[in-house]
């Protein structure tokens, strides 16, 4: 049975609504998880959603910052949420669904940017970000016996050479630093996740989601970064049948600076 699971940092999902449901119209993925949000649950723009058949919603809001939340047209049940570094930031949410015989467990993150100076001594918001990856570090791919694990979010790390334009010029810039990117790899590897998104597409070739507000013509710059992830438990690997990177989203009408990633898997 076909599952396709979609990642999306949306940037306020008020304000980019339009293209929201202009996506949902011509993909459809089985489940949407979105990152910064930025509304509380009870702004969140349900009606839409629901008319387009994501009947099941599960939030985890914030006033003007954060939050996350997962759409599915599938049932979701056991969702849950972890205050990572316990400072009551919106940054994660977790539901169990089931489909093709398997219980799967998928986790949607935000992890927080880190501000722009890597020294956690003089920028706080790099220190957050260094406790945050700690933390995700006891998070187990294979934690709850019986049941599959996916992961994905805006992770703020591009931990690859290829993950970003430049390797040697981005290695003293926050996302990139060899702090951040040894800490992300040891997440998958003490966790036992599969990067999926480089199970089709090898570390030798450059693969980007996000492309800076910054850069006039972001397309012919070029200048990109895969922030975006979609890990999964090794039982599941096989069954990835492709990676889909919207890129041609960056280019929208008030688009994020962060494309859609879509998983699709045969179950």
């Amino acid at each position: 049975m076909a599952l396709s699971i979609t990642t999306w940092n949306i940037n306020s999902v008020r304000l980019r609504m339009p293209i929201v449901e202009q996506f949902l119209k011509s993909h459809s993925p089985d489940i949407l998880c979105l990152q910064e949000i930025k509304c509380q649950n009870d702004q969140f723009p349900l009606e839409p959603f629901q008319a387009l058949g994501y009947e099941h919603i599960i939030l985890h809001g914030q006033k003007g910052y954060h939050g996350v939340a997962i759409a599915s047209r599938l049932p979701l049940t056991e969702d849950y949420r972890t205050d990572y570094c316990g400072v009551g930031d919106s940054r994660h949410i977790s539901a169990r669904f089931q489909h093709g015989g398997k219980h799967i467990r998928i986790h949607n993150f935000y992890v927080p940017a880190g501000g722009n100076e890597p020294d956690r001594t003089v920028n706080p918001k790099f220190g957050h970000k260094l406790d945050f990856v700690e933390e995700m570090k006891a998070l187990r791919a294979d934690a709850e016996p019986g049941v599959s694990a996916i992961l994905v979010g805006d992770l703020n790390i591009a931990p690859l050479e290829n993950d970003v334009w430049s390797h040697k010029q981005m290695l003293k810039i926050v996302s990139h630093t060899p702090i951040e990117t040894d800490g992300l790899l040891e997440v998958i590897r003490k966790g036992g996740w599969l990067d999926l998104m480089r199970q089709h597409t090898p570390a030798s070739e450059k693969l980007y989601t996000w492309w800076s507000y910054r850069a006039k013509d972001w397309s012919a710059a070029d200048r990109g970064r895969r922030l975006d992830h979609i890990w999964s438990s090794p039982d599941l690997g096989a069954h990835l049948k492709d990676i889909g990177i919207l890129r041609e989203a960056r280019g929208w009408t008030q688009p994020s600076d962060h494309v859609p990633v879509t998983a699709y898997f045969d179950l």
